[in-house]
């Protein structure tokens, strides 16, 4: 019965200590949570000014062409998917890469007919493991990543689909709503799609050209909706470690709970039996 209570004992501090670990990450997930949500907020005007200028390009010249703006036959599909360095964040990797083998095997019917590109140490180990070749590679962004971070990646992106490795370009990627939610999404990149914005339009004088305006934007416009993506990835990163910690430390006290329980139940029976002994052995001596 000794025995039993001191595991008991030890499962408890265990436990404990389990506890603090999961509380202080998920402290450390809350803060990272709202830095990152900042960070997607900060990056959106920027992008929206980029569109608002090729918006005016394109509608002002109608005889303006570019590839990154014409569809062409879908011979090849480049996928960016955007995974985490780490683990310990509930489903944030697994329902994204889960979600991205379903749209594969939906759409294409041999490896010839897509390539991958994947941000994150997950992602890389993912494919890795089941022998699926990829094109790019990123690991290692910081937790607040900066737009030199990625650029190298974004930049081999969107080179590709001009140099034709592929057709069509996917970002792959979990969309933050709240800490409790992300949605695993696969939203088309390239080529652009045209907006056509109503109200009020600035006019703009372009030196040397529009055309040549229009070729130093449209990548960099492609760039920035790739930054904005991996922004947007964090901060679901940090909602589900943030929700992940949470239950692992409200588990944590339910165990320590019904150890704690079981503790006093133990240290009771014990309690109760030596009492018994000694008024045996004392009946036994009248």
């Amino acid at each position: 019965m000794a025995k039993t209570i001191r595991e008991i004992k030890r499962q408890i501090v265990s436990v404990k200590s389990t506890r603090q670990i999961t509380k202080a990450m998920e402290m450390v997930a809350a803060s990272r949570l709202k830095k990152a949500q900042l960070s997607a907020e900060a990056a959106r005007p920027y992008a929206d000014k980029i569109r608002e200028v090729l918006n005016h390009v394109t509608g002002a010249s109608q005889d303006i062409k570019h590839p990154m703006l014409d569809s062409r036959p879908v011979k090849r599909t480049g996928y960016l998917i955007i995974t985490s360095d780490r683990g310990l964040a509930g489903g944030f990797n697994s329902n994204l890469l889960r979600s991205f083998m379903q749209t594969i095997r939906e759409r294409h019917k041999s490896p010839e007919e897509y390539a991958i590109l994947v941000v994150g140490r997950k992602g890389q180990e993912y494919f890795r493991r089941r022998n699926i070749a990829t094109m790019e590679e990123i690991t290692g962004l910081p937790n607040a990543p900066e737009f030199s971070d990625i650029k190298a990646l974004a930049t081999k992106a969107v080179n590709n689909y001009a140099d034709a490795s592929y057709d069509e370009l996917y970002l792959v990627y979990n969309v933050f709503k709240n800490a409790l939610l992300q949605i695993p999404t696969v939203k088309r990149l390239l080529p652009l799609e045209k907006h056509d914005d109503s109200g009020p339009r600035l006019d703009y004088e372009y030196e040397p050209s529009a055309r040549v305006v229009l070729e130093v934007l449209l990548p960099r416009y492609a760039e920035t909706l790739i930054y904005s993506a991996v922004l947007e990835s964090k901060a679901s990163e940090y909602g589900a470690k943030m929700t992940a910690m949470g239950s692992a430390t409200k588990n944590a006290t339910k165990m320590i709970e019904t150890y704690t329980l079981q503790y006093n139940r133990a240290r009771q029976a014990a309690i109760t039996q030596e009492i018994s002994e000694i008024v045996g052995g004392a009946n036994a001596q009248a």
